[in-house]
């Protein structure tokens, strides 16, 4: 790959806001407020060290209220971390379908976009785990052992989703480029995407988030595509 890689830049949007003050007392919390300070103090408590496993109590413990408050606004632990998936899935796919956008007319310029875009979800993608720690415990999984299995399965979809957006992508160039089967070659290209993209998440998950998932990603994509 001859060009430069463009990073995209993160927008605050995808961002989760710190819970720095979020067991501090108020009477009267504003509509929602009291359930978004509840998943901000979750995501924070997940960036800290064997924050695999998270209880009520604990959780209960750091907001300076009671597990009965918790339920109020959650029927469930599933719940919460259902919520944080919410999150992590509008932030992530409203940026890819910036990055994506309208197909182009001609094959080239096609060809040509669609590997650039292909890079971009995948520098998206690290750049948001590397802003938000704590949601890469729920994006790798290791948050979601023995809670409920559908959470599990909603990751599973998200990345599912994140490789047919890759596959789309690149089935023009694979076209371009003279393939004799361009669907299986473009299919082949997003998988080694979307399972690099997932081996860096986990490498900064269990680095305790030392090892960044931006680490020499540019010479990195360079060696795949």
């Amino acid at each position: 790959m001859s060009e430069h890689l463009q990073l995209p830049e993160t927008d605050a949007a995808t961002v989760l806001p710190e819970a720095g003050d979020a067991a501090a007392p108020r009477k009267r919390p504003r509509p929602g407020e009291r359930r978004e300070q509840i998943l901000q103090t979750l995501a924070a408590m997940l960036e800290q060290p064997g924050a695999e496993r998270i209880t009520t109590a604990a959780l209960a413990a750091r907001l300076g209220v009671s597990e009965a408050a918790l339920y109020r606004h959650f029927a469930s632990k599933a719940q919460m971390f259902e919520g944080l998936i919410d999150f992590i899935e509008q932030a992530v796919f409203t940026r890819v379908a910036q990055i994506v956008g309208p197909a182009q007319p001609e094959a080239a310029a096609a060809a040509a976009d669609g590997a650039r875009q292909a890079l971009r979800v995948v520098a998206l993608l690290l750049q948001f785990g590397e802003r938000n720690p704590g949601m890469v415990r729920v994006m790798v999984g290791d948050a979601l052992v023995l809670e409920h299995e559908r959470l599990q399965q909603r990751m599973n979809q998200f990345f599912d989703r994140i490789e047919s957006t890759l596959r789309q992508c690149l089935r023009p160039a694979a076209d371009a480029a003279g393939s004799a089967a361009p669907t299986v070659d473009a299919q082949v290209a997003a998988g080694v995407l979307t399972a690099f993209t997932q081996g860096r998440l986990q490498r900064f998950a269990r680095s305790g988030f030392r090892r960044l998932p931006t680490e020499q990603l540019e010479a990195s994509l360079a060696l795949m595509l």
